[in-house]
């Protein structure tokens, strides 16, 4: 893009300049040929004015054109005919193709003054050579100006073009740079209102699922508990009825379960592994220059060896959020570390600070939506929950005091797959 924004601008330049510069070398060109003739004529005038006495009596001698001698130019030379005469000349030959301007004399005669024309073409040369000069130097003008637009304009565009990667990856956080740009400011509110009603659905979607499986699966057992003793009436038909349908709600907690595992596999259709070595510290690298800023530091720990199945932009985007939780509730130095899980096949991300922790009365509600005891959004750490969740993992606080958030991921494993296989559809008895 910065490319194209140079070399567009640089086109603009250098077809102006030419379409300038050629005319106005031509018109110079002219200009001084003109000035020189102009000149040429003007001592040939007054040459002829001063022979004039002399030429109305007949009579025009060599002391007469030697008198006027003065008036002739360097290296030109003064010829002077007259009817019935030889030509009268004063002065030294001009050479070849010479500067030349003729006035009519009384009595039919004509003056004839020539000079070289070896330094009207220097004069053409060096003015010719000045324009081009000037050229010369508006297109280099206009390339530093190209290239300080093309990066003012090139560098938001990329900005842009990466927090539009970043939203597409599951990265929802708003970005407050402005690049002073109308256009591309537009283009960043758009995509941080975006951002917001992204992360507002993801997490309404994750609430969801958790409550319809939450509900149908309570539902189920209550159910089940009821036709488990109906099986073992006296009366054959009922017991045998109560066994039927207690299969096909067996069959149907079986789907249930089935179809939330599937529908779990589609949102972490994305997943892929991580080295949290190379990831972590990205994150880390973008939230220490914010905490510096605050007087605080960020400490990095991150075991050897350490691989997660996660989504990159998800994973990003939980523990940004647990970094700004710890910037701006927390207190002192700031802690991400990565250890292996005490379960087998789970990874801990872990954040913490040194600052008083959080209250008993609060811990409980920390992850509810519009939920904050520091006059926040509350939307944050619910939403952090949710992405963890999308992916496979969960999201705890493991410590009050110190406020110890944990994010547990599963460790990738070679029967992940990309693909996505639905139950099939199960046919009632």
């Amino acid at each position: 893009m910065r490319r194209r924004i140079l070399l567009a601008i640089l086109l603009a330049v250098a077809v102006t300049a030419a379409a300038l510069g050629i005319p106005l070398g031509v018109t110079a060109w002219k200009l001084v040929d003109s000035i020189t003739t102009e000149d040429l004529g003007a001592r040939a005038s007054q040459i002829a004015a001063t022979l004039d006495t002399d030429l109305a009596d007949g009579q025009l001698s060599d002391a007469d054109l030697a008198a006027v001698a003065v008036a002739i130019p360097a290296g030109g030379k003064l010829t002077v005919r007259l009817p019935g005469q030889p030509a009268q000349t004063e002065g030294s030959e001009p050479g070849t193709d010479p500067v030349t301007a003729r006035v009519q004399l009384a009595r039919d005669g004509t003056l004839e003054l020539a000079i070289p024309s070896g330094p009207l073409r220097s004069r053409q040369t060096t003015v010719t050579l000045a324009v081009l000069l000037l050229v010369v130097l508006s297109v280099s003008i206009g390339t530093v100006v190209a290239t300080v637009t093309a990066r003012r304009l090139a560098k938001p565009l990329r900005h842009v073009a990466e927090r539009a990667a970043k939203l597409g990856g599951g990265d929802f956080r708003p970005d407050p740079s402005r690049y002073g740009v109308g256009e591309l400011d537009m283009v960043a509110e758009a995509l941080d209102t975006s951002g917001t009603a992204l992360a507002q659905l993801v997490q309404r979607e994750r609430q969801l699922v958790g409550d319809v499986s939450h509900q149908l699966r309570s539902r189920l057992t209550a159910l089940q508990l009821r036709l488990e003793p109906l099986t073992i009436v006296d009366d054959h038909d009922v017991a045998e009825e109560a066994r039927a349908a207690q299969e096909q709600a067996d069959r149907l907690s079986e789907a249930l379960e089935e179809l939330l595992a599937a529908a779990r596999a589609a949102s972490e259709v994305d997943a892929e592994p991580v080295e949290l070595a190379t990831a972590l510290p990205e994150v880390a690298q973008e939230w220490r220059q914010l905490l510096r800023a605050e007087g605080r530091n960020l400490r990095l720990r991150i075991g050897d060896g350490l691989i997660a199945r996660a989504t990159p932009g998800r994973l990003r985007e939980v523990v940004g959020v647990l970094l700004d939780n710890a910037l701006r509730h927390g207190a002192g130095t700031v802690t991400l570390a990565a250890r292996r899980g005490d379960a087998e096949g789970t990874v801990v991300v872990e954040v913490t600070d040194t600052g008083s922790g959080i209250p008993d009365e609060l811990a409980p509600h920390v992850f509810e939506r519009g939920f904050s005891g520091g006059g926040s959004t509350g939307v944050g750490l619910a939403l952090a929950r949710a992405l963890a969740e999308a992916d496979g993992g969960r999201l705890e606080l493991s410590s009050r005091r110190p406020a110890v958030f944990s994010l547990f991921l599963r460790v990738p494993s070679p029967g992940d797959v990309r693909e996505v296989r639905w139950p099939s559809e199960r046919v009632p008895r």
